[in-house]
């Protein structure tokens, strides 16, 4: 999210370079900030590490459709959402309202439209605060302000240690596979560096469990992967 209130950070997530510069230059002769990411896993980590104030994303995307992104991301986050089509794609439209998103543009469109559109999705979108609070026992996830407490103390985490109890948050209760974990944070090349996965997962237990109090809040299924347990308090 933009250090300054009265500046809207907007994440465009398209990989064309010419509907990125377009958006861009659009976007902050208007006043807004502007972040961009050419692909779904660039797009996602922009939205764990930025919080931005809304989204434009693209439906086609190059490693993964733009509507698996949205579901992802509606599993945890209203931040909003302005999908991008192409003439054709009616389906895909469709798909994309039906997983959470806010409003629609076919390319190509104008950017008086855009901005229209835009100023829509932001002035209906009511503050999420309480939501974006995640607590369970001794714990405390801020995932607006990227806050991490235990027992009222901050607790200090790497960029990447948070971007994986991100993860596991979002899919609280779900066993998340070595290879899922992997490609999500590290990509496809790195499903088979286990290593990697049991180095960051040795470092969160050490910063967030407490051997007194029992299993933790991280559950290892052998061979298989690992599990968030609970569920967060009202």
């Amino acid at each position: 999210m933009s250090s300054d209130a009265a500046t809207p950070e907007i994440l465009v997530i398209d990989d064309e370079v010419q509907i990125r510069r377009l958006l861009r230059m659009t976007l902050q002769e208007a006043g807004y900030a502007v972040r961009e990411a050419d692909t779904a896993r660039a797009g996602q980590n922009e939205i764990l590490r930025h919080g931005p104030d809304a989204i434009i994303l693209d439906l086609g995307l190059p490693d993964e459709p733009g509507v698996e992104v949205l579901k992802r991301l509606r599993e945890w986050s209203a931040v909003p959402v302005l999908i991008l089509s192409v003439f054709g794609q009616e389906g895909s439209k469709i798909a994309g309202l039906d997983a959470g998103a806010d409003d629609y543009l076919t390319k190509p469109f104008g950017g008086g439209e855009l901005l229209a559109r835009l100023r829509a999705v932001l002035r209906r979108t009511k503050p999420v605060v309480a939501t974006n609070v995640f607590r369970l026992g001794r714990l405390e996830v801020d995932l607006a302000l990227r806050r991490v407490r235990k027992d009222d103390r901050i607790v200090k985490l790497t960029s990447m240690e948070y971007a994986l109890l991100q993860l596991f948050i979002t899919h609280r209760g779900k066993v998340l596979t070595h290879r899922q974990v992997l490609r999500e944070l590290w990509g496809p090349k790195a499903e088979s560096q286990t290593h990697y996965l049991r180095t960051y997962m040795l470092r969160l237990r050490r910063k967030l469990e407490d051997e007194a109090d029992g299993p933790g809040y991280f559950q290892t299924e052998s061979g298989v992967g690992y599990r968030f347990l609970g569920e967060p308090e009202s």
